[in-house]
């Protein structure tokens, strides 16, 4: 088993928290006696940093959401003057003003190191070359992956998104052996090197990828497993607590592992904001623990997901949490009913003939319409196989959500191609 830094990533449980502890001190003192915004939401909470003996004692503190980034906005909740800030990433920003996170040196620094613990954990070395196929600018993801794959000494090609002919094209040229992309963008992109007649076994030297910004589903990592014949490494991440690199899996795949010396994680009922038992489905909150220019307390992630407590197989000591089920604000009420967009993309994915490409459609809140593309051949046989397909989708998506969707079936290239993150829902109610 390969390690970067096998001291931190093996430490001994009491170690850890020990580690933990201290950090979590240290945080609450700088962001209390440097961010007014905290300040004032420790005094109104009635809690001071020295409050907090124990690590349990974090349930005290107040949560941080998404809305606390935009209070004084843009520098409200940084710690250091202007003049030691080098970097700025943001959110996307697609419901409003984006949230604007700074990174100091030791920031930056630290993001690449976490990096390259998590490629050299799936396998990666020197020798490796990297195809980052993310969105280089203000996103996070693309500059993160990039400085950490360069730390272990890997090639990294900045190919960004978009242009699947000179993605492939740069593949097969200089023999990328990874790549970083968006689960969406990657069925595309296998699907466009089957439509080329490539052999991705034969003709390409890829043997992982890394995906990553969007949630998808089990069902989704196997098919593009079984297209290009290659590993696929779930990575997690968030802009607000570094992009890329908080979790990731190892070599065995039994969810992520979160880097505990770096965040403090907890689960909570989304709903009361009370802890779960552990091992219980919630929502995820983390706590940065080694960030200097803009540290976050109890940030609601809004991911849902579960803490495994036993321990991996590969040695690491940091606890695991399961693949993000989704976001609480993801869901969307159907005829009273609770759905997450990816129910159905389970399904669609688990069926032999659909392709790449799916949209929900809401046009009321008693009907959901989703369109499917499916294997461009199924249109050129008997239209009893269409029929077939189309009852198949509707039965297994009514059994997995409770809701009779109405189903559209689409030849490959009709719905809009997603190089970034996918937009998967359409929600065109008003109240």
């Amino acid at each position: 088993m390969q390690f970067w830094n096998k001291e931190a990533e093996t430490l001994k449980k009491q170690k850890l928290r020990e580690l933990q502890l201290e950090r979590l001190k240290k945080t609450l003192r700088r962001v209390y006696q440097k961010v007014p915004h905290y300040r004032a939401k420790f005094q109104q909470a009635k809690v001071k940093p020295d409050d907090i003996k124990y690590l349990e004692d974090v349930n005290k503190l107040p949560f941080t959401t998404k809305e606390d980034l935009y209070v004084d906005y843009p520098f409200g909740l940084v710690t250091l003057p202007i003049e030691k800030l080098i970097r700025l990433h943001t959110s996307s920003g697609t419901t409003g003003k984006p949230k604007a996170i700074f990174f100091s040196k030791k920031d930056i620094n630290n993001s690449a190191e976490l990096i390259a613990r998590c490629l050299v954990m799936t396998g990666a070395k020197q020798g490796d070359i990297l195809q980052n196929s993310m969105t280089y600018g203000l996103f996070t993801g693309a500059f993160v992956m990039h400085y950490g794959a360069e730390k272990v000494g890997i090639l990294v090609i900045p190919a960004g998104p978009g242009n699947t002919e000179r993605q492939i094209n740069l593949m097969r040229d200089f023999g990328t052996t990874m790549i970083h992309i968006t689960p969406s963008y990657a069925l595309y992109v296998a699907s466009v090197i089957y439509d080329k007649g490539i052999d991705p076994r034969r003709d390409l030297k890829l043997k992982r990828a890394y995906l990553g910004a969007e949630p998808y589903s089990e069902e989704t990592r196997k098919k593009i497993e079984d297209m290009l014949g290659i590993d696929i490494y779930n990575c997690y991440g968030l802009t607000e607590m570094n992009g890329p690199g908080v979790g990731f899996e190892c070599k065995y795949k039994a969810g992520l592992h979160i880097w505990e010396d770096n965040f403090l994680m907890e689960v909570i009922n989304p709903d009361t904001g009370e802890p779960v038992k552990e091992g219980e489905i919630g929502e995820l909150v983390l706590t940065t623990l080694n960030r200097e220019a803009m540290p976050l307390i109890r940030y609601r992630t809004r991911d849902l997901t579960r803490i495994i407590p036993q321990p991996c197989k590969c040695g690491r000591t940091h606890r695991r949490i399961s693949r993000i089920l989704g976001r609480s604000d993801d869901m969307f009420i159907v005829k009273g009913v609770n759905i997450f967009p990816q129910q159905i993309e389970q399904v669609l994915m688990s069926i032999k003939g659909v392709a790449q490409n799916y949209q929900i459609v809401l046009e009321s809140y008693d009907e959901m319409t989703v369109k499917v593309e499916i294997d461009r051949e199924l249109f050129d046989g008997k239209i009893e196989r269409l029929i077939k397909m189309k009852e198949e989708i509707i039965d297994k998506i009514r059994s997995a959500t409770m809701v009779k969707p109405k189903v559209e079936l689409l030849e490959p290239g009709t719905l809009p191609i997603s190089e970034g993150k996918a937009k998967r829902v359409i929600d065109n109610r008003t109240i």
